[in-house]
Parts: structure tokens; C-alpha cells; sequence
């Protein structure tokens, strides 16, 4: 297969360079240098080829030794070996033998300046000879003429080794390219002044057989603006090996010609290397012209075959310029490749698509036949009782008629339900009321027909076989009074030229048009709320994004703000903010990419002052291939005390990098997970978590237990994947899809998940044999996650089972991060998780501070870090809501919330008035302020407010209470209360988007999310000081200032204290009528304000990554 040819990274295979610098000739006016490149593994030829279509299949990726899982790809793109044919290997095994001790070194010729014109000057960088009983081995197959190279993967160096001397040579590589050359020898070449540095990659050798010249050619191409750099190797019949220093270094030499392969000799055998160089000669001038960068020869090659890639750089090239070239080149080839894979995407969903319609089409067929064949039945019943006239009631006038035709139809009202209206109407349709009310005519008094008869003049339908109406005493829409026959209405038969068959076939076929039109029109809806919920939810997440980076902007932030790859950015510190607050000197550190970036850290750098007179600055160029900026400040240039984030570090994402950050393997070990195994919020953080991360590219998967009481209906192609024996049992392990996530599910056979409910059965015996097995189960499987995440006391033990006996048998590679959601249950089981894990959380920052002092949490609270809860967008929107009236954005926020309210008041049969609804959706328990809510349901009702209250209590005597309580209120304050002590989940949605505030007085509150659903309908939160409320509400009148450092506005209403005061304080600002009023318009701003603030998963899922990094690099 011929494939156009495109330009290739020299850089797509490891190995160790041989660097060769031409010093330029003083014969010519060509001042150039050219920098041969190649790269050498174990002794044998690498070369870099023009891959085939199933080039992954011919030439797997090999590695000397594994990478550590999660640690980022060094460089830009994964760069495969590629490995040489059978041919190949015959054609370069007499040159192995040689390999071994020149295998890495760096050969080359420094520029003779004025004042050392003929001085040598040597460089000594890293090499890595090969051992003498290994080279004794490959002189020893060379001898014996084997057609095979000799293994010596030993003697190579592993990828991170060479990556590690590269970054090494690049600061005496720089120098070589910037020398100054003298005039270039070559002959031939006039007037060029350009110098260039060039990458070659070629399949065959230069020389074009095993038996080449190693001397250079004296005559390249006259004119040539470009250079090349080669794959080349050590030349076999060389006798002199290359001079290395007494450690055994290799060192740059004047005169090596010998060591040098040959980059003019002609590429095959037969062909006139003349001929060669006026082609070159001729595409370099073609290209040099119009400006190119570089050009390839030749134009097409076939697959599997190696690639000569010219590259023509200007005189201020330096390292950095070279390797953006090259990143560019590469980025230019990934985009080639996402565009295809893009096509690939697009024809499959467009086949899917077709799929789906043709499917769609099918099932719009069988409906219709269905209908045809109901009504078909209907009306044939029907036809059984119809007649052309009624004595003494109705007739139609001619008596012989058919569909089409203009006729009378008279009625006698006498003794009729309409015999004392003076207006008579016929509301009238066809075919069992095929098409519905399709005829309207009022009727006139006949005076031409003895006794009390009306007619009306009407066209028959062509398509009809019987004529169906009634009579009424206005026309549709205000009519009050019918006579519809006694309920039977009334039915003429219509004679019709048309065959009933016929007929039936039409009928069929407008049913199925009219089922296309009604689907087309519910899928454009459909994609066009999908596109605007799309749409929303990306602005939102952006708007969190730059909400993250400007989060600390009082210690560091960046100009400019969004930091892109390939860009020159500043850092600004505020030092008096952190720990190094009156330290003389602050010093910059950071890197890339998780501190994996393949340039290795930067050079400290010491902070200038800024203009602003507060920060200090520090400039930074960022990489093309970079996807995080990592930074920390140190007092001096050594180190001393650091200012790291207390452990974090500091992150910023890259935007436009050519590389992407390496996805993260993250399993959550769990016991709840909604919407199938949910409880509580553990439930809800497990799935809610999971999804946000896995959106940010990174591998989830969720391990559970399969109760025999999951709700199996959300969960997609459930299916039995494999059995371990384990503890005494078979545990078959479950495979499915929940909200998207991959779940796998542990049936112990020995029937311990089988009693009917997740809590109350030995939970302590049943979840501690779970997670061991979910470790078992990892291990087995042969995973190797980097996070293992367990939650509460319920899968505590895997924190000390991982540590104690996985860690150390094939699970070596994670790190186990612990979240607290309840302190109350577990405390012992927390405790030790605590001591175990490598990072732990809660669900909020305040409440991680507010039990600080726990016996559990007091000896690991280094670690111990507090991220709040979000919410699941898709499952609480007012956009796509189904249990609201109307469906609103903060756009429509007011007509939206309007009739939310008035639809709210009509169920609960409460009085219809634009009055202030106070709604409490909640467990009723000690912890959520029972006593306070009791009171702010009789403070709103003495305002004139009205209250709704939606929940239960677990404990009887709770719910007895408030049982009386809702008898007492119902009926003092009836229209105006109502408590609903019951969960029921439709009226949860309706509460949040009809009421006006939402109460949340808890005692204490870990998280809470009542707040945040609030929000997201609209509704304004009214909430105790505590936890995650307080993290969350910020009061319109006392939390200005701290809302804006957190980058948002006040939202809500608090108080302090656990008193009736606190309350009052909170409602009376709100509540009362006139202010209610009042203030209209700035209530309605204050709704829209805090439906556009972001409470989903985007910026905790962010934190949460930041702590899994944390926990890697630990």
C-alpha cells in the first residue's frame, strides 16, 4: 500500500543518540553546521518508519522495564520501537560487535573559534558501555554468521534512563547548534547563508549496501537551504574504535569522519547519487520558496518503509524552538488522527442513527396497524347500530346521498334536552370520530316541517362511512347543554364509492404520517433542549473553572488567567498570606504535567517584586506539550521552608496542550450506590462523584455487593462475568452499567447479602467479608488501581486490609483514600481507616475543622482534608424537570417559579394568593432542629406566610409529635399549612421550585444538600451557621466579603445559635409581608442570582482529583 507521505517526529523511538556535529568547511560561503541524530538500542539499528494500517499488530510496543501505573507518558506521545525486519537484522548484525563499547556516545567536532582555531574540545556526557561477556557474546554470533542480532536488551538503557540522559545533553547539544561554524568545504554550494538543523529518517542504509564508504561526500548540493539529519550507525570495517574519556565517557573529537555514517551516499543501489542531489536540490528550492519548514523525500513511499525528513530552520534557532518544531509536527499528526477517529465516531453514530430510525419507522408501522385494526373493530360495531334516520328525531335530506355530497340534517328538540335553548349547534365528526370534532354548523327553525324542527346544512366527508354528532346549545368551546343521545351520540351510515379495504390502506398510511410528524417534532424538541442543557452546563463549568483559578488569587494567580500551551505566562505570590510571610528572598520551583514533564524541573527562580507592590512575579514559558503548570515557593535557592500547599501543591491547568493528561484508574469499594442500593447521601456521593470524574476523563469503576434487594431496573446489560473462591465460599462477580459507570457486583454464595435489605442483618461480620473480598476480587482480576476510595465505617477495613495485606501482594501500586460522611456510627472502625489510608476527607471544609478535636480524626489530621458534596445536575434541573408545571432557567426563573407555586397550592389545598412560601424538606430528628423548625412553622404563619413541610421521623415518638402537630395546625391556620409527614419524591421537586425559602435550621449539618437543591430551583435557603450550610449560604447582609473570596455573592439568609432568636432574626427579614413585597425586584434578582451559581459536582470533582494526585505523589 502507497500512502501520502507525511512528516514523522524523529523522536517516535527510544534509544540512546549519537550526536555527530559537522564543522562547516572553508571552501564555501555555506556557513551551516548539520546535526546528525541517531539512536541506537542494545547495539541494534532503530529506525523510524512509515507505519501501516495494522502497524500495532507488526510491531508491538516493547519496553525494557514496565512504567509505574499512573505515571504521565514522558514526552509528548507514546514513542514505540520500531523493529527491524528479518532482513534488516541480517543486513545490520555485522556492525553489533562494534556496538558495544560505542553504543551512546557522542561524537562530534566543536566549532574552531578565532582564538582555539585548532584545539579539540571535549564534552563528557553519561554513557552506558555494554559489558564485555555480553559484547564477547555478540562478536561471537557475528563470527558464526548467524542471521539474527544478538539479545542484548540488557545492555540497553530502560525508557527513563534515556529520557534522563537526553535531558542531560540538551544544555551541551544547545551550545553545538548556536556555535558559530566557520564557512562550509563543501563544493559547489554558492550564496547560502542559512544554517539549518535537520531530522532524517530512512529505511535502508544511507549507503544502500552492508559494505559503505564512511567518509563524507566533498560535493553536496550547490544552493541547498536545507540540512538533514539521519538514522545512521558505527560503520562496521572501522578500525579505530571511538575515543572515550578514562571513566569511560564519551567525548566530542575534531577529526571524525570515520565515526560519522555517510549523509550523501545515494539511497538504494543503481541510483546516481548526481541524479539524487538535483531532485533534493529541486524540492529543497520548491519548498525553501514558499517558506516551508521542511519537506519529505521521497513524495510517497510505501508502508513499513523509513522517511528522509529535510527541515530548514532560521539563524536564532535554538533548543527550545527545534523541540516546538518537532511538537508541532507531532500535534499536526495527532490532529490527522483525531480527525479520523472523529470520522470513525461520526459514520458510526450516523449508522446508529439509521438504526435508530429504521427501528423507529417499524414500530410507527406496527402502531399504526394496531390503531387501524382498534378503529376497524370499533367502527364495524358501530356500523351494527347506526341507520340513516331516527323517527320522529332525525333524517337526512335527499335520502340518498354519499360521502361529498351537500345535505339537510333535521332534528326535532321536542322533549329533548335542548328543547328550551334558542340556539341549536351540531358538533359532528366521521368514522367513529376518526379525526375528532371535524364539523361545527349551527342550526335554523324549520318552518317549512310540522312540530319543533331545526336543520343545519353540512358537506358529508368523501371518507366517510358514518357520520357521527351531537347537538348542543352553543358552538365548540361554549356549549353547556347536550344531547348526545344518552351517552351513544348519534350515527348515520354514509354510502361511499371507496372500498372499505381501500379505505383502511389510506387510514393506515395517515396514521403512520401523522406518528412521523408527532416523533420528528418530539426529537427536534428534544435535541433542542438536549443542545440548550448541554449548552448551560458548559458555561456553567467554565464559569467554575475560572472560579478554581481565581480561588486563591489572594496567595497565586497567573497572567494571563487561562494558561495555554506554547505561551509565556507570569506567576504572581503573595508571600504574607503563607508561610514564608517576611522571608527575604522567595525562589519559584515548579514544572509540568505532575512533575513528569520530560524537561524535568525548572531552574529555581528567584521572585521579583510586581508593579502591584503586594505579589512578587516570576516568568514561566510553557511548554507545547504541557496540560498542568506545578509550582511551589521556597525561601532560597537550597530550599529551606516551602510553601506547598500544605502538601497539595499548586496546579494550574494548560489549556490548547498537544498532550493530554494520562487518565487516573480510580475504584470506589462501597456499600451504598443510588439509584439502586441508596440509603442515605453515601449513596448519592458514590454515583455523583464517580460520573463527575469519570467526565473529566479518568476511569471509574464502582465495586458493590449484589443484594438480593437492588433495584436491577437502572442498572443496563447486567450479565455474569466470572466466580473466585474466597473465604470459604464461591463469590460470582455481576457486570452492568449504572448512570454510565462500570459496577461490578459480589455475590457471596453463602447467601450473606440475601436478607432483603442493605442495614440490620450482622452488618459489621457482612461488610467487613466484602471488603475483603472487593480486594480479593481486585487482585485476581489482575487490577491495578490507583485510588482505591472506601466511604465510612461500612468499608473502612479496606483502608487497613489494602495496607496490611494487598499492598504488599500485587496491589502495590494504589493508594487508598478514606471519606467520612456520618461520625456518629463507627467511630472505631473510622479510627483505624483514619491511620491507614494515605489521604482521608468529610463532605465539607468547616465540619472537617468542627471535629478536628474527634479521638478518631485528632492523630491524622494532616491528612485529613474537607471537600464539599455537590449535586447531580441531569437529576435536579428545572429545565427537564417532569414533576414541575413549566420548565424555567434562571432566564424564565419568575414565570417558572410562579406556576410551580400555584400548582404547589392547588395540591396541598392551600389558599391560591401570592403570599411567601417557606417549604422544609427534611428527616425529622433531633440533628436537623426539630424544636427550630416547630417554631419557624408558627413565625412564618404569624407573618402571613404559608408553610409546607415535606418528611418523616424514624423515631415513633417524633412522628407521633408532629403527626398532633399537623392536626392542630390544619386546622387554626387551614389554606395555609400543610405537613406531609411522609418522602414522597415528585412533591420534593415541587416544594423546591414552588416555594419562595427553603429551611435548613440543622444542629449540625456534615454537608447537606437540601441547601444546594434549593438553589438550583430558585428558591432561597435559610439556614443555620453550621457545616456544610455554612461553607455554602452566604447571608445577603453579613457574608459579602467572604463570598467574594470564594469568587461568588451572597445567596441566602443565616443565623447563629440554636434559639427561637436565631430564627426570628432570619425570617423576619424575609417573611413579613412587607418586605416580601417591597422588594420585589430584588427578591426575583436574588432567585436568578443563585440558580447561576454552580453547586453540581464540577468544582469537587477538581478537588478531589487535586487530592488523588496528592495521595500518587506521596
Amino acid at each position: 500500500m502507497e500512502m501520502a507521505l507525511r512528516a514523522q517526529s524523529p523522536l517516535c523511538s527510544r534509544g540512546r543518540p549519537v550526536l555527530v556535529v559537522r564543522p562547516a568547511a572553508a571552501a564555501t560561503s555555506l556557513a551551516q553546521s548539520t546535526i546528525g541524530r541517531s539512536r541506537f538500542t542494545g547495539g541494534r539499528l532503530v529506525r523510524c518508519m512509515v507505519s501501516s494500517s495494522d502497524y500495532p499488530k507488526k510491531n508491538p510496543r516493547r519496553t525494557s522495564t514496565p512504567m509505574p501505573k499512573g505515571t504521565a507518558s514522558r514526552g509528548y506521545a507514546s514513542r514505540p520501537t520500531a523493529e527491524s525486519s528479518t532482513k534488516k537484522i541480517e543486513q545490520s548484525s555485522t556492525v553489533e560487535g562494534d556496538l558495544g563499547k560505542s553504543n551512546g556516545a557522542l561524537h562530534g567536532e566543536a566549532t574552531e573559534q578565532a582564538s582555539t582555531a585548532e584545539e579539540s574540545s571535549e564534552i563528557d556526557l553519561p554513557g552506558n558501555d555494554a559489558s564485555s561477556s555480553e559484547k564477547d557474546k555478540a562478536e561471537t554470533k557475528e563470527e558464526a554468521g548467524q542471521n539474527q542480532s544478538s539479545a542484548s536488551s540488557s545492555t540497553s538503557l530502560d525508557d527513563e534512563s534515556i529520557d534522563r540522559k537526553l535531558d542531560e545533553y540538551r544544555g551541551k547539544i544547545s551550545a553545538l547548534v548556536s556555535s558559530k561554524p566557520e564557512p562550509s568545504s563543501f563544493a559547489g554550494v554558492r550564496g547560502q547563508d542559512k544554517p539549518l538543523v535537520g531530522t532524517h529518517d530512512q529505511e535502508k542504509s544511507i549507503t544502500g549496501s552492508e559494505e559503505h564508504d564512511s567518509s563524507t561526500v566533498d560535493e553536496p548540493t550547490k544552493g541547498w537551504p536545507f540540512a538533514e539529519a539521519i538514522v545512521g550507525y558505527p560503520v562496521k570495517d572501522s578500525e579505530e574504535e571511538p575515543p572515550v574519556s578514562e571513566d569511560g565517557e564519551p567525548r566530542i573529537i575534531k577529526d571524525q569522519k570515520q565515526y560519522e555514517p555517510d549523509i550523501q551516499a545515494p539511497v538504494e543501489d543503481g541510483v546516481d547519487p548526481e541524479v539524487l542531489k538535483r531532485r533534493l536540490q529541486e524540492l529543497a528550492d520548491e519548498n525553501y520558496s514558499v517558506g516551508n519548514k521542511c519537506f519529505v523525500f521521497p513524495d510517497v513511499v510505501k508502508s513499513d518503509s523509513m522517511i528522509d525528513l529535510y527541515l530548514n530552520h532560521k539563524s536564532d534557532i535554538d533548543e527550545h524552538s527545534f523541540e516546538d518544531f518537532l511538537v508541532e509536527e507531532k500535534q499536526k499528526e495527532l490532529e490527522r488522527l483525531a480527525a479520523e477517529e472523529a470520522e470513525r465516531k461520526r459514520e458510526a453514530e450516523e449508522e446508529r442513527r439509521r438504526e435508530e430510525e429504521r427501528a423507529a419507522m417499524e414500530a410507527d408501522l406496527a402502531q399504526a396497524k394496531s390503531e387501524v385494526e382498534m378503529k376497524k373493530e370499533k367502527l364495524h360495531q358501530m356500523l351494527s347500530s347506526a341507520s340513516r334516520y331516527a323517527d320522529n328525531l332525525w333524517y337526512i335530506e335527499p335520502n340518498t346521498y354519499k360521502g361529498g355530497d351537500r345535505v339537510r340534517l333535521y332534528y326535532n328538540r321536542s322533549s329533548r334536552p335542548l328543547m328550551h335553548n334558542n340556539e341549536i349547534w351540531m358538533h359532528g365528526g366521521y368514522n367513529n370520530w376518526i379525526d375528532g370534532l371535524s364539523i361545527s354548523e349551527r342550526l335554523v327553525k324549520s318552518h317549512e316541517k310540522d312540530g319543533d324542527w331545526w336543520y343545519a346544512e353540512i358537506t358529508l366527508p368523501e371518507r366517510a362511512l358514518v357520520l357521527d354528532w351531537v347537538f348542543a346549545d352553543g358552538p365548540p368551546g361554549n356549549a353547556r347543554n347536550y344531547d348526545n343521545n344518552g351517552r351513544q351520540d348519534f350515527h348515520a351510515i354514509v354510502p361511499n364509492n371507496t372500498l372499505e379495504d381501500m379505505f383502511w390502506v389510506e387510514e393506515e398510511h395517515r396514521i403512520f404520517r401523522r406518528l412521523q410528524q408527532e416523533r420528528r417534532e418530539r426529537e427536534d424538541a428534544d435535541r433542542l433542549k438536549a443542545e440548550r442543557s448541554a449548552k448551560m452546563k458548559a458555561e456553567m463549568k467554565e464559569k467554575t473553572m475560572r472560579a478554581f483559578l481565581i480561588s486563591q488569587k489572594h496567595i497565586v494567580y497567573t497572567e494571563p488567567l487561562e494558561v495555554r500551551a506554547g505561551t509565556t505566562v507570569d506567576v504572581f505570590y503573595n508571600p504574607s498570606n503563607t508561610v514564608l510571610n517576611g522571608k527575604p528572598e522567595v525562589w519559584f520551583r515548579g514544572s509540568f504535567n505532575r512533575w513528569t514533564h520530560p524537561s524535568g524541573p525548572l531552574p529555581p527562580q528567584k521572585m521579583v517584586k510586581a508593579e502591584n507592590g503586594s505579589h512578587l512575579r516570576a516568568t514561566v514559558r510553557v511548554p507545547l506539550d504541557a496540560y498542568k503548570m506545578d509550582f511551589v515557593f521556597s525561601e532560597s535557592e537550597d530550599g529551606g521552608i516551602y510553601d506547598n500547599r500544605n502538601g497539595m501543591d499548586y496546579h494550574i491547568p494548560v489549556s490548547d496542550s498537544v498532550a493530554k493528561e494520562p487518565p487516573m484508574h480510580i475504584v470506589h469499594i462501597a456499600l451504598e450506590m443510588a439509584p439502586i442500593a441508596k440509603v442515605g447521601g453515601l449513596g448519592d456521593v458514590v454515583t455523583s462523584l464517580s460520573r463527575a470524574v469519570q467526565d473529566l476523563g479518568h476511569n471509574v469503576e464502582v465495586i458493590l455487593p449484589k443484594y438480593d434487594c437492588l433495584n436491577l431496573s437502572n442498572v443496563k446489560d447486567l450479565h455474569y462475568q466470572q466466580s473466585f473462591a474466597w473465604g470459604g465460599t464461591e463469590i460470582k462477580v455481576w457486570f452492568g452499567k449504572v448512570e454510565d459507570l462500570p459496577v461490578y457486583f459480589l455475590e457471596p454464595q453463602n447467601g450473606m447479602f440475601w436478607v432483603g435489605c442493605v442495614y440490620g442483618k450482622n452488618d459489621e461480620s457482612r461488610f467487613g467479608f466484602f471488603c475483603h473480598s472487593a480486594l480479593e476480587f481486585l487482585l485476581q482480576k489482575g487490577s491495578a488501581p490507583d485510588i482505591i476510595h472506601c466511604h465510612d465505617w461500612s468499608s473502612a477495613p479496606v483502608a487497613w486490609l489494602y495496607k496490611e495485606q494487598y499492598a504488599l501482594n500485587g496491589l502495590g501500586n494504589g493508594r487508598v483514600v478514606f471519606t467520612i460522611h456520618n461520625l456518629e456510627f463507627g467511630a472505631h472502625h473510622i479510627g483505624k481507616a483514619m491511620a491507614h489510608c494515605d489521604k482521608a476527607t468529610t463532605v465539607s471544609d468547616t465540619y472537617s475543622k468542627e471535629v478536628a478535636g474527634h479521638g478518631a480524626i485528632a492523630p491524622h489530621y494532616f491528612k485529613f482534608h474537607g471537600i464539599r458534596n455537590g449535586i447531580d445536575p441531569d437529576i435536579w434541573d428545572p429545565y427537564t424537570d417532569n414533576f414541575i408545571p413549566v420548565h424555567y432557567t434562571s432566564e424564565n426563573v419568575v414565570e417558572g417559579k410562579s406556576a410551580a407555586k400555584k400548582a404547589l397550592q392547588q395540591m396541598l389545598g392551600l389558599q391560591q394568593t401570592d403570599t411567601p412560601i417557606v417549604g422544609i424538606i427534611s428527616r425529622l430528628t433531633v440533628q436537623k432542629g426539630i424544636h427550630l423548625i416547630k417554631h419557624a412553622i408558627y413565625r412564618t404563619l404569624e407573618r402571613n406566610g404559608q408553610v409546607v413541610l415535606l418528611g418523616s421521623a424514624p423515631d415513633p415518638r417524633i412522628q407521633g409529635d408532629f403527626t398532633n402537630l399537623a392536626s392542630q395546625l390544619h386546622g387554626e391556620y387551614h389554606g395555609r399549612v400543610k405537613l406531609c409527614l411522609t418522602y414522597d419524591e415528585p412533591l420534593s421537586h415541587l416544594i423546591y421550585a414552588g416555594a419562595d425559602f427553603i429551611l435548613v435550621p440543622s444542629i449540625f449539618e456534615p454537608c447537606g444538600l437540601t441547601q444546594l437543591i434549593a438553589m438550583r430551583y430558585g428558591s432561597i435557603p435559610i439556614v443555620r451557621k453550621t457545616g456544610g450550610l455554612y461553607d455554602t449560604v452566604f447571608d445577603v447582609d453579613d457574608d459579602k466579603d467572604r463570598a467574594q473570596a470564594q469568587g461568588l455573592e451572597p445567596n441566602g439568609f443565616s443565623f447563629e445559635g440554636a434559639d427561637s432568636s436565631g430564627v426570628d432574626y432570619a425570617l423576619d427579614r424575609q417573611v413579613a409581608i412587607s418586605t416580601f413585597y417591597d422588594a420585589r425586584d430584588w427578591f426575583n434578582s436574588l432567585c436568578k442570582r443563585v440558580m447561576e451559581q454552580d453547586w453540581s459536582w464540577n468544582r469537587p470533582a477538581l478537588d478531589y482529583m487535586e487530592l488523588y494526585h496528592s495521595a500518587r505523589k506521596n
